[in-house]
């Protein structure tokens, strides 16, 4: 009774009957984006840009798992590819399945995540199906998309912060029934409304980079950035600094917008940025080999930021590549700025000279995904046609592991969506009038 349920629930989400959910059977089975526990050595000795996610996701048919308190079942339209997928696909920095071996090990609700095989997947937008005891705010058939933050709140740690939340993880990453998938298990705090301007794909595309990038420059947990500061962002037009450049115009603040193109500096300043710098085109190398870096680089790269600013230096540098930039991005914020980092996609031991940080009283502030609260005030930006989704291509769920093949080689823009329910693009827009108040922004990366 798999797929037959499945597309039972698919036909009521498709005549828009959301009543109906509820007396719709769950289906035994769904069709999940996987990795194996015993493909975990498949790329060893292999170089790391060599690895190749469509040879290690898997799209396989699974059980349903049992539903838990505290917990949503959805019913996946649409999902998106972020770059802990990748990370999961070629078992870099580690196997997932250590992440599921420690959360099973933690309560017996935990122990269905500890699997053979990883539901891989941090994005969804989709219909409640089922929720567990004691879920009172959620219910069958309601329109949600998921942020990622996987917490019970257990403990006093997580309560001034959920992220500081000892058992706090990332869903379909460190978590099992991840997104990319006909079905998906949340915890319930995880869920939020849908924004109805949008379609499923459009919707699911925003979750993890948009949470991320606010809490990381908007929040008083990251950069805490006001009017008038002026902000440096790596990787402006991918699918975190996209939203970066956009909460930066939003805010009142002036983006620094450094990219690796003249297309994608045509994409960033078709979003209102003006101050762009083309890293290629100048010929930037941060490091004279793997081992030394190239301080004459930094001075030449502030310099260049200080003759677009008018002489100013970043409040606020908005690092995500790590090893490659961080040394330069330590260099040219400000006296008494902020380094606020997350990611490391270009590795993760950081290398910098500390005399530009400790005699120029600077701060370094990590900050990693985003608390309920932070991605509720950025999904509600969204709902708002305040920010707008970034989705450049969508592929269908058997086509994951291209998908996920493009993130790998920086082959992308924005955020490449995966239809996973929905049978083609362009499905759930309610809200008709909003959407076509903004349609050139939605469409923006459509295509590049």
């Amino acid at each position: 009774m798999g797929g037959h349920a499945v597309q039972k629930i698919l036909d009521a989400i498709l005549a828009d009957e959301l009543d109906a959910i509820a007396t719709l059977p769950v289906p035994e089975s769904y069709r999940g984006v996987t990795v194996h526990e015993e493909d975990t050595a498949m790329f060893d000795g292999v170089a790391t840009k060599d690895k190749d996610p469509r040879k290690s996701l898997h799209l396989d048919d699974v059980p349903t798992p049992e539903l838990g308190p505290g917990e949503a079942l959805v019913a996946v339209m649409a999902s998106a590819i972020n770059y802990n997928t990748v990370w999961t696909s070629i078992f870099e920095p580690m196997s997932t399945f250590g992440f599921l071996k420690r959360y099973g090990k933690s309560s017996p609700l935990a122990l269905k995540h500890d699997l053979p095989y990883h539901v891989v997947g941090s994005d969804l937008a989709g219909v409640v199906l089922r929720t567990g005891p004691g879920v009172n705010a959620w219910k069958p058939g309601d329109r949600v998309v998921a942020h990622c933050l996987d917490v019970q709140l257990e403990h006093a740690d997580g309560h001034n912060d959920t992220m500081l939340d000892p058992e706090q993880r990332i869903w379909g990453f460190e978590t099992n029934f991840g997104g990319l998938a006909e079905l998906a298990l949340v915890k319930s705090n995880q869920l939020m409304p849908m924004p109805d301007h949008l379609t499923w794909e459009e919707a699911a595309s925003p979750g993890l980079v948009n949470s991320t990038a606010y809490r990381q420059l908007v929040s008083a947990n990251g950069a805490n950035m006001k009017q008038g500061d002026t902000v440096l962002i790596w990787g402006a037009s991918g699918g975190l600094g996209s939203y970066a450049t956009q909460f930066a115009l939003n805010g009142g603040a002036t983006p620094i917008c450094v990219v690796s193109s003249p297309e994608k500096a045509e994409l960033v300043r078709s979003m209102g940025a003006e101050l762009i710098i083309d890293r290629s085109a100048e010929g930037y190398r941060f490091w004279k080999d793997e081992h030394e870096q190239d301080p004459k680089e930094w001075k030449r790269f502030g310099s260049r930021i200080r003759e677009l600013t008018g002489g100013d230096d970043p409040d606020i540098v908005f690092e995500h590549p790590g090893r490659e930039t961080f040394g330069a991005s330590v260099f040219v914020a400000r006296k008494g700025g902020t380094i606020v980092t997350c990611a490391s996609t270009s590795g993760f031991l950081h290398q910098y000279d500390n005399r530009y940080l400790w005699m120029s009283l600077k701060r370094i502030v990590g900050s990693h995904f985003a608390n309920y609260r932070e991605a509720w005030e950025a999904n509600r930006l969204v709902a708002k046609g305040k920010i707008h989704p970034t989705v450049s291509k969508v592929y269908s769920l058997e086509e994951t592991g291209q998908a996920a093949h493009d993130v790998h080689r920086n082959a992308h823009q924005g955020k490449v969506g995966v239809l996973c329910l929905a049978p083609a693009e362009g499905l759930g827009v309610r809200d008709h009038e909003l959407r076509a108040a903004h349609l050139p922004h939605i469409n923006r990366f459509r295509g590049v």
